[in-house]
Protein backbone atom coordinates (compact mmCIF):
# COMPACT_ATOMS: atom_id res chain seq x y z
CA UNK A 1 0.00 0.00 0.00
CA UNK A 2 3.12 2.07 0.66
CA UNK A 3 4.00 1.39 -2.69
CA UNK A 4 0.75 2.76 -4.56
CA UNK A 5 0.31 5.40 -2.48
CA UNK A 6 4.07 6.72 -3.36
CA UNK A 7 3.66 6.23 -6.38
CA UNK A 8 -0.07 8.16 -6.47
CA UNK A 9 1.87 10.68 -4.98
CA UNK A 10 4.68 10.84 -7.15
CA UNK A 11 1.85 10.72 -10.11
CA UNK A 12 -0.06 13.74 -8.61
CA UNK A 13 2.91 15.69 -8.21
CA UNK A 14 3.73 15.20 -11.81
CA UNK A 15 -0.02 16.13 -12.99
CA UNK A 16 0.55 19.13 -10.67
CA UNK A 17 3.69 20.40 -12.28
CA UNK A 18 2.20 19.58 -15.62
CA UNK A 19 -0.33 21.56 -14.94
CA UNK A 20 1.74 24.32 -13.67
CA UNK A 21 3.86 24.53 -16.62
CA UNK A 22 0.99 24.73 -19.26
CA UNK A 23 -1.06 27.18 -17.35
CA UNK A 24 1.94 29.08 -17.44
CA UNK A 25 2.81 28.37 -21.30
CA UNK A 26 -0.22 30.28 -22.70
CA UNK A 27 -0.52 28.92 -26.08
CA UNK A 28 2.07 26.50 -28.32
CA UNK A 29 2.20 27.38 -31.91
CA UNK A 30 1.34 23.43 -33.89
CA UNK A 31 4.36 22.74 -36.00
CA UNK A 32 5.02 24.28 -39.10
CA UNK A 33 5.72 21.44 -41.68
CA UNK A 34 7.43 22.82 -45.22
CA UNK A 35 6.85 21.21 -48.89
CA UNK A 36 8.82 18.39 -47.54
CA UNK A 37 6.14 17.33 -44.48
CA UNK A 38 9.22 18.53 -42.17
CA UNK A 39 9.09 21.04 -39.54
CA UNK A 40 10.24 25.01 -40.77
CA UNK A 41 14.02 25.36 -39.38
CA UNK A 42 14.10 28.99 -39.49
CA UNK A 43 14.55 30.44 -35.62
CA UNK A 44 15.09 33.75 -34.96
CA UNK A 45 14.75 34.60 -39.00
CA UNK A 46 13.77 37.12 -41.68
CA UNK A 47 12.00 37.59 -44.24
CA UNK A 48 13.10 39.59 -47.50
CA UNK A 49 10.62 40.11 -50.65
CA UNK A 50 12.02 39.24 -54.18
CA UNK A 51 9.36 40.54 -57.13
CA UNK A 52 5.67 38.20 -55.72
CA UNK A 53 7.86 35.94 -53.40
CA UNK A 54 8.68 36.11 -49.72
CA UNK A 55 11.83 34.17 -48.84
CA UNK A 56 12.47 33.63 -45.05
CA UNK A 57 15.68 32.95 -43.18
CA UNK A 58 16.71 30.99 -40.11
CA UNK A 59 18.37 29.49 -37.62
CA UNK A 60 18.36 25.82 -38.97
CA UNK A 61 18.73 23.58 -35.71
CA UNK A 62 17.62 20.25 -37.08
CA UNK A 63 18.54 17.37 -35.19
CA UNK A 64 21.92 15.15 -35.94
CA UNK A 65 23.49 18.49 -38.09
CA UNK A 66 27.18 18.16 -37.18
CA UNK A 67 27.71 20.27 -34.07
CA UNK A 68 30.78 22.40 -35.05
CA UNK A 69 29.18 23.89 -37.95
CA UNK A 70 26.39 26.53 -37.85
CA UNK A 71 23.61 26.24 -40.66
CA UNK A 72 21.19 28.78 -42.33
CA UNK A 73 18.14 27.58 -43.63
CA UNK A 74 15.51 29.11 -46.47
CA UNK A 75 12.22 29.21 -47.79
CA UNK A 76 9.80 30.48 -49.95
CA UNK A 77 6.11 31.37 -50.19
CA UNK A 78 3.66 33.33 -52.16
CA UNK A 79 1.03 33.45 -49.37
CA UNK A 80 3.02 33.61 -46.30
CA UNK A 81 1.40 30.03 -45.08
CA UNK A 82 2.60 27.23 -47.36
CA UNK A 83 6.64 26.85 -47.89
CA UNK A 84 8.93 25.49 -49.99
CA UNK A 85 12.64 24.61 -48.54
CA UNK A 86 15.21 25.97 -51.12
CA UNK A 87 18.13 25.62 -49.81
CA UNK A 88 20.70 25.50 -46.82
CA UNK A 89 22.12 28.60 -47.67
CA UNK A 90 25.05 28.49 -44.52
CA UNK A 91 26.73 26.15 -43.99
CA UNK A 92 29.81 27.05 -41.84
CA UNK A 93 32.86 26.25 -39.83
CA UNK A 94 34.08 28.06 -36.55
CA UNK A 95 35.20 31.19 -39.21
CA UNK A 96 37.52 32.69 -36.62
CA UNK A 97 38.54 30.14 -33.96
CA UNK A 98 35.90 30.83 -31.37
CA UNK A 99 35.84 27.49 -29.67
CA UNK A 100 33.29 25.26 -28.78
CA UNK A 101 29.86 26.22 -28.44
CA UNK A 102 30.18 29.02 -30.67
CA UNK A 103 26.92 30.67 -32.19
CA UNK A 104 25.18 32.19 -35.51
CA UNK A 105 21.76 33.68 -34.51
CA UNK A 106 19.03 35.69 -35.96
CA UNK A 107 20.45 35.55 -40.00
CA UNK A 108 18.69 38.44 -41.70
CA UNK A 109 19.16 39.08 -45.44
CA UNK A 110 19.25 42.43 -47.74
CA UNK A 111 19.59 42.65 -50.99
CA UNK A 112 21.82 45.01 -52.34
CA UNK A 113 20.42 46.42 -55.85
CA UNK A 114 23.64 48.88 -56.43
CA UNK A 115 26.15 45.58 -56.01
CA UNK A 116 23.33 43.18 -57.02
CA UNK A 117 24.32 40.75 -53.92
CA UNK A 118 22.54 39.23 -51.18
CA UNK A 119 24.39 39.88 -47.72
CA UNK A 120 23.24 38.50 -44.57
CA UNK A 121 24.02 39.88 -41.16
CA UNK A 122 24.32 37.31 -37.97
CA UNK A 123 24.90 37.69 -34.62
CA UNK A 124 28.54 36.30 -34.19
CA UNK A 125 29.42 34.99 -30.83
CA UNK A 126 31.35 32.73 -28.70
CA UNK A 127 30.06 30.35 -26.08
CA UNK A 128 30.34 33.04 -22.90
CA UNK A 129 28.68 35.68 -25.54
CA UNK A 130 31.26 38.19 -24.76
CA UNK A 131 32.31 38.87 -28.72
CA UNK A 132 28.98 40.15 -29.20
CA UNK A 133 29.70 40.34 -33.46
CA UNK A 134 27.97 41.14 -36.83
CA UNK A 135 29.27 38.95 -39.40
CA UNK A 136 28.38 39.49 -43.14
CA UNK A 137 27.92 36.82 -45.66
CA UNK A 138 27.22 37.62 -49.56
CA UNK A 139 25.42 34.91 -52.48
CA UNK A 140 25.04 36.23 -55.63
CA UNK A 141 21.82 34.80 -56.09
CA UNK A 142 18.63 34.94 -53.11
CA UNK A 143 18.73 30.71 -52.22
CA UNK A 144 22.62 30.71 -52.99
CA UNK A 145 24.97 29.72 -50.95
CA UNK A 146 26.42 32.23 -49.00
CA UNK A 147 29.90 33.01 -48.39
CA UNK A 148 31.48 34.28 -45.18
CA UNK A 149 33.20 37.20 -45.44
CA UNK A 150 33.74 39.05 -41.97
CA UNK A 151 32.95 40.17 -38.46
CA UNK A 152 32.53 43.13 -36.55
CA UNK A 153 31.29 45.69 -34.10
CA UNK A 154 28.73 47.99 -35.31
CA UNK A 155 30.01 51.21 -34.76
CA UNK A 156 32.22 49.84 -32.26
CA UNK A 157 29.65 48.77 -29.92
CA UNK A 158 28.40 45.42 -28.71
CA UNK A 159 26.02 43.61 -30.94
CA UNK A 160 23.88 40.47 -29.77
CA UNK A 161 19.94 40.13 -31.30
CA UNK A 162 19.84 41.59 -34.49
CA UNK A 163 16.77 42.74 -36.61
CA UNK A 164 16.23 43.82 -39.78
CA UNK A 165 14.23 46.81 -41.19
CA UNK A 166 13.85 47.89 -44.75
CA UNK A 167 11.98 51.76 -44.68
CA UNK A 168 9.58 52.45 -47.16
CA UNK A 169 11.61 54.41 -49.55
CA UNK A 170 13.98 51.65 -49.75
CA UNK A 171 16.73 52.01 -47.38
CA UNK A 172 18.08 49.31 -44.80
CA UNK A 173 18.71 49.64 -41.82
CA UNK A 174 20.34 47.14 -38.80
CA UNK A 175 18.74 47.01 -35.35
CA UNK A 176 21.15 45.47 -32.96
CA UNK A 177 21.23 44.90 -29.04
CA UNK A 178 23.51 46.98 -27.41
CA UNK A 179 23.64 45.66 -23.37
CA UNK A 180 26.74 48.58 -22.42
CA UNK A 181 24.58 50.87 -23.51
CA UNK A 182 20.85 49.51 -21.79
CA UNK A 183 19.23 49.80 -24.97
CA UNK A 184 19.04 49.01 -28.89
CA UNK A 185 20.15 51.03 -31.81
CA UNK A 186 18.57 51.33 -34.94
CA UNK A 187 21.76 52.29 -37.61
CA UNK A 188 21.71 52.80 -41.51
CA UNK A 189 24.06 50.55 -43.71
CA UNK A 190 26.45 51.50 -45.74
CA UNK A 191 25.59 51.90 -49.71
CA UNK A 192 27.22 48.37 -50.35
CA UNK A 193 25.35 46.78 -47.02
CA UNK A 194 28.98 45.71 -46.50
CA UNK A 195 29.15 48.07 -42.89
CA UNK A 196 26.99 49.75 -40.53
CA UNK A 197 27.35 53.70 -41.41
CA UNK A 198 25.34 55.91 -39.21
CA UNK A 199 23.10 55.80 -35.86
CA UNK A 200 19.86 56.83 -35.98
CA UNK A 201 18.48 56.56 -32.85
CA UNK A 202 19.10 54.48 -29.58
CA UNK A 203 15.85 52.44 -28.28
CA UNK A 204 16.18 54.17 -24.98
CA UNK A 205 15.39 50.78 -22.42
CA UNK A 206 16.89 46.97 -22.39
CA UNK A 207 15.73 45.23 -24.55
CA UNK A 208 16.69 42.46 -27.23
CA UNK A 209 14.59 40.82 -30.40
CA UNK A 210 14.34 44.50 -31.90
CA UNK A 211 11.83 44.44 -35.06
CA UNK A 212 10.28 47.89 -36.72
CA UNK A 213 7.84 49.11 -39.36
CA UNK A 214 6.21 52.15 -40.61
CA UNK A 215 2.70 52.26 -40.57
CA UNK A 216 0.12 55.49 -41.55
CA UNK A 217 2.94 57.77 -40.59
CA UNK A 218 4.38 56.61 -37.36
CA UNK A 219 7.31 53.88 -36.54
CA UNK A 220 6.39 51.80 -34.38
CA UNK A 221 9.92 49.46 -32.71
CA UNK A 222 9.20 46.00 -30.64
CA UNK A 223 11.63 44.44 -27.86
CA UNK A 224 11.40 42.36 -25.35
CA UNK A 225 12.87 42.20 -21.77
CA UNK A 226 15.99 40.37 -21.10
CA UNK A 227 14.94 37.26 -19.38
CA UNK A 228 16.92 35.20 -21.46
CA UNK A 229 15.30 31.80 -23.50
CA UNK A 230 12.18 32.34 -20.81
CA UNK A 231 9.67 34.83 -22.93
CA UNK A 232 8.10 37.63 -21.25
CA UNK A 233 6.04 40.59 -21.88
CA UNK A 234 7.02 42.69 -25.14
CA UNK A 235 6.69 46.25 -25.35
CA UNK A 236 6.45 48.80 -28.35
CA UNK A 237 7.08 52.48 -28.47
CA UNK A 238 6.49 55.41 -31.31
CA UNK A 239 8.03 58.25 -32.88
CA UNK A 240 7.69 60.44 -35.87
CA UNK A 241 11.07 59.85 -37.29
CA UNK A 242 13.92 57.25 -36.87
CA UNK A 243 15.98 59.45 -34.88
CA UNK A 244 12.86 59.59 -32.36
CA UNK A 245 12.65 60.06 -29.39
CA UNK A 246 10.79 57.26 -28.67
CA UNK A 247 7.29 57.54 -26.60
CA UNK A 248 5.48 54.71 -24.73
CA UNK A 249 7.06 51.91 -23.83
CA UNK A 250 3.44 49.70 -23.41
CA UNK A 251 2.56 46.23 -23.41
CA UNK A 252 1.93 44.53 -26.71
CA UNK A 253 -0.54 41.94 -25.13
CA UNK A 254 -1.69 41.50 -21.39
CA UNK A 255 1.54 41.30 -19.45
CA UNK A 256 0.29 38.15 -18.09
CA UNK A 257 0.45 36.20 -21.52
CA UNK A 258 4.38 36.43 -21.51
CA UNK A 259 3.40 37.69 -25.73
CA UNK A 260 1.95 34.02 -25.64
CA UNK A 261 4.98 32.95 -25.18
CA UNK A 262 7.22 33.94 -27.85
CA UNK A 263 10.04 36.82 -28.37
CA UNK A 264 9.87 39.26 -31.38
CA UNK A 265 12.01 38.76 -34.39
CA UNK A 266 10.41 41.06 -36.84
CA UNK A 267 7.38 43.22 -38.19
CA UNK A 268 6.14 42.17 -41.88
CA UNK A 269 4.09 44.86 -43.81
CA UNK A 270 1.84 43.93 -46.60
CA UNK A 271 0.53 46.56 -48.32
CA UNK A 272 -2.29 45.30 -50.19
CA UNK A 273 -4.99 47.44 -52.52
CA UNK A 274 -7.77 47.32 -49.56
CA UNK A 275 -5.78 47.69 -46.86
CA UNK A 276 -2.03 47.06 -44.88
CA UNK A 277 -1.65 44.73 -42.81
CA UNK A 278 1.75 44.73 -40.13
CA UNK A 279 2.10 40.91 -38.84
CA UNK A 280 3.81 40.44 -36.14
CA UNK A 281 6.50 37.46 -36.54
CA UNK A 282 7.98 35.59 -33.04
CA UNK A 283 9.50 32.92 -32.04
CA UNK A 284 8.32 30.32 -28.83
CA UNK A 285 11.71 29.07 -28.16
CA UNK A 286 12.24 25.44 -26.53
CA UNK A 287 16.22 25.55 -25.31
CA UNK A 288 16.64 22.34 -24.54
CA UNK A 289 15.10 21.49 -27.78
CA UNK A 290 15.35 24.14 -30.14
CA UNK A 291 14.64 21.98 -33.02
CA UNK A 292 11.40 21.96 -31.72
CA UNK A 293 11.00 25.98 -31.29
CA UNK A 294 7.73 27.05 -32.74
CA UNK A 295 6.79 30.34 -34.36
CA UNK A 296 4.02 32.46 -33.57
CA UNK A 297 3.02 34.93 -36.35
CA UNK A 298 -0.30 36.82 -35.56
CA UNK A 299 -1.65 40.11 -37.44
CA UNK A 300 -0.81 43.37 -35.12
CA UNK A 301 -4.35 46.01 -34.45
CA UNK A 302 -2.45 49.22 -35.07
CA UNK A 303 -4.71 52.29 -34.35
CA UNK A 304 -3.91 55.87 -33.71
CA UNK A 305 -0.55 55.35 -32.21
CA UNK A 306 -1.87 51.74 -30.07
CA UNK A 307 -0.49 48.79 -31.20
CA UNK A 308 -2.10 45.05 -29.82
CA UNK A 309 -1.10 41.57 -30.53
CA UNK A 310 -4.36 39.47 -30.29
CA UNK A 311 -4.65 35.70 -28.84
CA UNK A 312 -3.34 33.63 -31.20
CA UNK A 313 -5.65 31.71 -33.71
CA UNK A 314 -5.48 30.65 -37.48
CA UNK A 315 -5.37 33.10 -40.12
CA UNK A 316 -4.84 33.76 -44.00
CA UNK A 317 -3.99 36.77 -45.54
CA UNK A 318 -4.98 37.88 -49.44
CA UNK A 319 -1.85 38.65 -50.41
CA UNK A 320 -3.85 41.19 -53.08
CA UNK A 321 -6.21 43.03 -51.01
CA UNK A 322 -4.16 42.72 -47.67
CA UNK A 323 -7.39 41.61 -46.21
CA UNK A 324 -7.02 39.33 -43.01
CA UNK A 325 -9.85 36.45 -42.66
CA UNK A 326 -9.58 34.42 -39.12
CA UNK A 327 -11.15 31.02 -38.40
CA UNK A 328 -13.17 30.45 -35.93
CA UNK A 329 -11.15 28.46 -33.01
CA UNK A 330 -8.35 29.30 -31.24
CA UNK A 331 -4.98 27.75 -30.37
CA UNK A 332 -4.96 25.40 -27.13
Amino acid sequence: MRIKIGVLAALLLFALASIFYFSNRTTRAPVWLDNRGKPIQAHGGGILKVGDEFFWFGEDRTQGLDPTRKYVACYSSKDLSHWTFRNQVLNLADPENLGPGWIVERPKVFYNAKTKKYVMYLHLDDSSYKLARVAIATSDTVDGDYHYLKSFRPLDMESRDIGQFIDDDGTAYLIFESRPTKGFVIAKLSDDYLNVDKQMSLVPKPLEGGALVHYNGLYYVIGSHLSGWTSNSNVYATASSLEGPWAGFKDIAPPEKRTYDSQSSMLLKIVGDKTTTVIFMADQWEPKTLWDSRYLWMPLEISDGNLHLPRPKPWTIDMTTGIVTYKNRLWN
